[in-house]
């Protein structure tokens, strides 16, 4: 192939920067680029010296000497959810965390932390009943994952059998399945010989193996696996107190649990680990990439509790995420339901910490001007937290001639209206109401799982019921027929039927869900169950002073006056009396608390055990208004237990109250039987 100026000059750039980079490296030990990062532009300049070899030089860096196969796994719905951790990236971060559950607790009890290191590898669920493993399964989006018992049976570190006397009926072990560093070598070697892709890392190597349908193969890889936790639904090894000795319990087991764990007394403890890992860690023999912090005892965890995310008290110190250089094809814009214009790089695709990425934010146009980044650069993209990717930095050393500064649109997109900067904002917004992507956004943020979950109301339908002038607000979505849905394109009669149904259905939800669902800028779901408790009818809201609402514990000056301006406009007020008239319920439905002096003792002497997963409370939440209302709960059926507090996917603590003819009570039976004094 003849040798373009375009190719001549992309060579010689990604020569000289790599000659820079290696400079810094080998001799002034002061990197200037991740390794990561360099060994993506080497290759960049590898692949072009091979297509165009009159392109080699003594000189340059490379004369120097020296996917995932399809799977057809049954679904299997976890018995206890494999929550995700919230990440720190540096002690500031991590304070905070440990601010956070401490504001949760009246009194702060002597603690302690248990330092693990975090295996980047492949989370797991096994399942053991009287010893005998029964199940295991794939992390999937934590509520739900792949059946991969038999190939979790190839794994040597993982028991068939559980190696003590007496175990309980049914456990639950979680853990990290990886491939060890040599392990991964040798399996890229031979995929080398074979002609066939290579991994990427360790993680998308294990990943992909537990879903071979072929156990010999799984066999063939000699995966590995640490075991951290362990959960039994029957209280079983109550002297088990702390995750410390959870961690010495499944050793006992017979499972291999991570030798490298410490018990700090102090967060300078936790970071002192972090810091002897961050070098550590490159001498292990598999991949790690960061620490996961936990609060030792298990009483203090369970009156912490859980987010909607993460459990809070438990959080992952991350090291420096992974970057890597790729070439931007195109900047773009994208509306969001606020209004938010953020600008966008479109990528050539490159691999990111084990995925494809095509897509990068570039924040804000203060962001594109800092950045000054042009179409055709070469940048250094990264994962923030390892979930949005984002432009870090351009490397204008790599910049081809011709490119020009870009500018950031004055209408918008979708709706042709002028954009607006309001004052003291880096966010350039469309403020037209009717814009098709701030509707568009509206409709698919009021049917989203932790709104008013309205199954089958995505993207393409919101986007159909536009189009097609259906819908101008969310509250019209209450007027639809099956008749209107049912003529849309590729929609039908039946879909058209359940989709009525599951509006219908979303009229049920809680106050709280509801107020999220509203969209209204800066309250997330968390903020929105503050609010409803602290306000508990949307009138109270309405009607509520700048003042108090930010003197709710939670709730900051920024949510505050968001809020406090929401339900002041007009269009805002019409569309809370239009949902009210279509039936939701824009108010509180716990009872209130009892504001006599003398507090509802009505459960006092009664004992309550709870089980499965409650419509709208947590457990923690549910325990406290037991005891609030003199009650006790229980980790275990007894013959002392009164009331079985019961929900959906519950266990076997829901049999053994039957064999006991221990009562079952709802959560709606427990409200009302409260409520009764």
């Amino acid at each position: 192939m003849t040798v373009t100026p375009k190719n001549k000059q992309k060579v010689a750039q990604l020569r000289e920067q790599l000659q820079k980079a290696g400079y810094a490296y080998y001799v002034l030990d002061n990197p200037i680029m991740e390794d990561g990062v360099y060994d993506q532009l080497y290759r960049q300049l590898q692949d072009l010296e091979q297509e165009y070899p009159e392109l080699i030089t003594p000189d340059s860096p490379t004369q120097r000497v020296g996917d995932k196969p399809a799977s057809q796994f049954t679904s299997v719905k976890h018995n206890i959810p494999l929550y995700s951790l919230e990440n720190a990236f540096n002690s500031e971060e991590l304070a905070k965390w440990e601010t956070r559950w401490q504001r949760q607790l009246e009194d702060i009890p002597e603690f302690a932390y248990v330092c693990e290191l975090k295996i980047d590898g492949s989370a797991i669920a096994l399942t053991y009943e009287n010893g005998i493993l029964v199940r295991g399964a794939t992390r999937g989006d934590g509520v739900t994952g792949e059946e991969i018992t038999q190939n979790i049976k190839t794994i040597r570190t993982i028991p068939l059998k559980l190696s003590i006397d007496h175990p309980p009926s049914r456990v639950e072990v979680r853990g990290e399945a990886f491939l060890p560093l040599d392990v991964f070598e040798e399996i890229n070697q031979e995929r080398t010989r074979l002609g066939e892709t290579l991994f990427a890392n360790p993680r998308n190597a294990a990943a992909g193996t537990l879903r071979q349908l072929d156990s010999k193969i799984v066999a063939q890889r000699k995966l590995n696996f640490f075991a951290y936790t362990l959960h039994s639904d029957e209280g079983a090894n109550e002297d088990i107190k702390s995750q410390w000795q959870s961690l010495e319990l499944l050793q006992q087991m017979g499972f291999l649990v991570n030798p490298n764990r410490k018990l700090c007394q102090s967060l300078v403890e936790v970071e002192a680990y972090f810091q002897e890992w961050d070098t550590g860690r490159k001498n292990l023999p598999y991949m790690t990439d960061g620490v996961v912090v936990k609060l030792d005892d298990y009483q203090l965890q369970q009156k912490l509790g859980f987010t909607q995310k993460f459990p809070r008290w438990a959080i992952a110190l991350k090291y420096p995420a992974e970057e890597a250089p790729t070439i931007v094809r195109d900047i773009i814009v994208n509306v969001g339901r606020t209004g938010a214009v953020t600008p966008m790089a479109v990528m050539q695709p490159v691999q990111l910490a084990g995925t494809t990425v095509q897509r990068a934010t570039l924040h804000n146009s203060d962001r594109v001007s800092e950045l000054d980044i042009r179409v055709g650069d070469t940048v250094i993209i990264r994962k923030a937290g390892e979930i949005i990717p984002e432009v870090v930095k351009v490397l204008t050393e790599l910049r081809p001639s011709g490119t020009v500064t870009y500018q950031m649109p004055t209408i918008c997109p979708e709706c042709n209206s002028i954009l607006v900067r309001p004052k003291n904002e880096a966010v350039t917004r469309c403020v037209n109401s009717s814009c098709p992507a701030i509707l568009r956004g509206s409709i698919i943020h009021w049917a989203s799982r932790n709104a008013l979950d309205i199954r089958g109301l995505g993207e393409r339908v919101a986007i159909l019921l536009i189009e097609n002038n259906l819908v101008q607000s969310v509250d019209d979505l209450y007027s639809l027929t099956v008749k209107q849905i049912a003529n849309l394109e590729r929609m039908g009669t039946k879909s058209a039927e359940n989709l009525v149904r599951a509006i219908a259905e979303s009229k049920k939800q809680t106050y709280d869900r509801i107020l999220y669902g509203l969209g209204i800028r800066l309250v997330g779901s968390v903020n929105a169950n503050i609010l409803a408790k602290s306000f508990p009818s949307i009138e109270e809201l309405s009607q509520a002073s700048f003042e108090s609402i930010e003197a709710v514990y939670g709730i900051g000056e920024e949510i505050a006056q968001s809020v406090f301006e929401w339900v002041r406009v007009p269009e805002n007020i019409a569309l809370i009396q239009n949902l009210q008239a279509a039936g939701l319920e824009l108010s509180y439905s716990m009872p209130a608390s009892n504001t006599s002096n003398q507090p509802n003792q009505i459960l006092s002497g009664k004992t309550f055990v709870i089980t499965g997963t409650l419509p709208s409370l947590q457990r923690n939440e549910a325990k406290k208004i037991i005891e609030q209302a003199g009650g006790k709960v229980t980790g275990s059926i007894s013959k002392k237990t009164d009331y079985l507090l019961l929900g959906e996917n519950a266990g076997s603590k829901l049999t053994k109250a039957e064999k006991l003819g221990i009562p079952q009570l709802s959560e709606t039976e427990l409200l009302d039987l409260i409520a009764e004094k």
